[in-house]
């Protein structure tokens, strides 16, 4: 196989001669790719040739083509000439590792090399990238014949832990739906799918020992508008927003990630977020009352939604649950939340406070290590190891945890410090809930995350020895996010980033290289009819005073190569308004109320058109808001 492959590289030396042209535009970007003159044609005629552990990369890549081109592609052991080979070494190549290829195209054919199917399966992703765009649409397109440039790639991942979490708990997503994110995720060689599974509006998990999670805790009362502004539930009123997964549900979509390269790391958010199970069995919480599961109203100071962690059927009702969770999902990992939990009540539950006294617990939050301790035990006597989110650290933090760290870089720092694997999620780069543009035109979320500071994430901290940061991961929660549409805007193309951010050596990063290819992904994503957000088109409004006082607006764009035009007499600009001079400041103009502008690029409108009032810029500058 070896003395093969150089032959082939030998024989195609003279076509991978550099000339100038545009390489393809593949996210995320290989460790090396060199292109030639011409192309290679698949058709009718195209086999795959693939045997024995190549054959379901094989199989996968057949239905694929067939489902976009029509094409009955004929899957054969052999094959020399209008093939795309998919060969598995059989001398471990030690560059490329388990997900590393080595892809080669030639004018006469197309070959795979990998260690390993997942491998096999990372090629065949960048393999579609470079087919015309139109073998993503979403229904099939007649075409003779599919031209691949001529290019060799060595590609292997920077990170083992490329995620993405999408939060099912606050809005219910399909199974479907779920598969569709899925698809996506694979293309750009994620291999993680983190599902939130719990919290305190809704439980999503069938779980055969307590039926009452799924029949009281995966529905609320149906509310719209803006999360913690909600009406709370009123009596009487039926709960029928929501919906859960079967354990068959889920079973089948941990088979379907498998074949995609995607492990699905299940979370059971606890003891904090726990309103959804306390709501179906009030026996969990330290005050007993009955709840409803919330429906994005505040609630914090009233109702309790913290596991009691000093009752020992709190921990029997976890054995139950985790031993059935286990049984679904074969990660390694079941991620236990850990965060943002409500301690106020263990404070005043007689239970909680003698279980301290016993166990000479100085104080809640190591009452909350003995909890995470405990349910550590509980998991690998499943034979699985927790994750957490940082909170876990508070108290001491359980031997063999695995944390997240979502509340910026340091508690990951502390974890990796203590010799503990991390995964880096810091909400200042991976929260995918944040609005991506200006507030005045992107829906309400917490704070801002453009797409230009998704691609500066980096992982690896100074100091900490990176070989304990196993990779990185990108969080949708969903409270903002009503339908799966919204979910594929906010996704997309911040997750470009990310992907990038987790595969790519980190010298290969390149803005301004990643903005051109992320623009002909877009592309592929409108084929398929994928939704996306374009606000890195949009102006930055930055408002601001001088030493008098006076309210000024200064413009930038996220991307390079942008006019922007603006107006203060409340019409639409375009490209006959006055233009903005790059690096000055505006003055507002007397008794103006209204300031507009809108992005272009060569001549023609870009950017969507944003419109704040004078009034609210100065409301930015008094809160420092963008």
């Amino acid at each position: 196989m070896k003395a093969h492959l150089i032959l082939v590289l030998v024989l195609t030396l003279s076509q991978l001669i550099s000339f100038s042209q545009t390489l393809p535009a593949l996210i995320p970007e290989p460790v090396s790719i060199t292109q030639g003159k011409g192309n290679f044609t698949v058709n009718v005629h195209t086999k795959i040739r693939a045997i024995d552990s190549a054959k379901p990369v094989a199989e996968w890549l057949q239905s694929f083509l067939q489902k976009q081109t029509g094409y009955k592609t004929a899957i054969v052991n052999s094959a020399k000439e209008n093939a795309i080979q998919l060969l598995i070494n059989t001398v471990r190549d030690e560059m490329i590792g388990s997900e590393g290829y080595r892809l080669l195209v030639t004018a006469k054919g197309i070959q795979i090399q990998a260690n390993d199917p997942a491998g096999l399966f990372c090629g065949v992703q960048t393999l579609l990238q470079l087919f015309p765009s139109d073998i993503e649409n979403a229904k099939a397109i007649s075409k003779k014949a599919w031209d691949i440039p001529i290019v060799s790639i060595l590609d292997y991942p920077r990170f083992a832990w490329r995620g993405l979490m999408l939060d099912v708990s606050r809005h219910f997503f399909t199974i479907q739906e779920v598969k569709k994110m899925v698809d996506e995720m694979a293309r750009y060689k994620f291999n993680i799918l983190h599902l939130h599974l719990t919290d305190d509006q809704g439980w999503r998990m069938e779980i055969k020992a307590y039926p009452e999670l799924t029949k009281k805790g995966a529905w609320r009362v149906p509310r719209t508008g803006l999360w913690w502004d909600r009406e709370s539930p009123q009596p009487g009123e039926a709960a029928t927003d929501g919906g859960f997964y079967t354990q068959q549900q889920l079973k089948e979509l941990v088979s379907y990630c498998a074949a995609r390269n995607i492990q699905v790391m299940p979370e059971i958010d606890v003891p904090g977020h726990s309103l959804a199970a306390i709501a179906s069995y009030p026996f969990l919480s330290c005050t007993k009352d009955l709840y409803e599961v919330n429906a994005g109203n505040r609630f914090a100071a009233t109702d309790d939604d913290a596991l009691c962690a000093g009752n020992d059927s709190t921990y029997q009702f976890l054995e139950k649950v985790f031993a059935e969770v286990a049984s679904v999902f074969p990660c390694k990992y079941i991620h236990i939340g850990g965060d943002e939990c409500n301690k106020s009540f263990w404070s005043k539950c007689a239970v909680c406070q003698k279980k301290m006294k016993d166990e000479g617990l100085k104080n809640e939050n190591e009452l909350q290590s003995y909890f995470i301790k405990r349910v550590e035990k509980i998991v690998e006597a499943n034979g699985k190891r927790i994750m957490g989110w940082d909170e876990i650290l508070e108290g001491g933090l359980a031997p063999n945890a695995t944390v997240m760290s979502w509340r910026g870089m340091q508690g990951g720092t502390e974890a990796a410090k203590q010799n503990h694997q991390v995964v880096m999620t810091p909400t200042d780069y991976c929260y995918l809930d944040l609005y991506q543009g200006d507030p005045a035109i992107e829906p309400p979320t917490y704070s801002l995350l453009r797409l230009k500071k998704t691609y500066e994430f980096e992982p690896v901290p100074t100091g900490v020895k990176e070989g304990l940061i196993i990779g990185g991961q990108g969080n949708l929660w969903t409270e903002s996010v009503p339908h799966f549409r919204h979910a594929e805007y906010m996704l997309w193309p911040r997750s470009f980033a990310l992907a990038e951010v987790l595969w790519s050596p980190k010298s290969t990063h390149n803005w301004n290289d990643f903005v051109g290819r992320t623009e002909k992904q877009i592309e592929r994503l409108d084929k398929a009819g994928i939704n996306h957000s374009m606000s890195f088109y949009d102006a930055i409004i930055e408002p601001k005073k001088d030493a008098q006082g006076k309210l000024l607006i200064n413009l930038d764009t996220e991307i390079e190569g942008l006019q922007l035009y603006y107006t203060f007499d409340d019409t639409y600009p375009d490209a006959y308004s006055q233009r903005y001079v790059k690096g000055t400041d505006i003055p507002i103009e007397k008794d103006a109320e209204t300031f507009r502008v809108v992005t272009y690029r060569n001549g023609k409108p870009l950017g969507r058109i944003i419109t704040v009032t004078v009034d609210e810029l100065k409301k930015r500058v008094k809160n420092n808001n963008p």
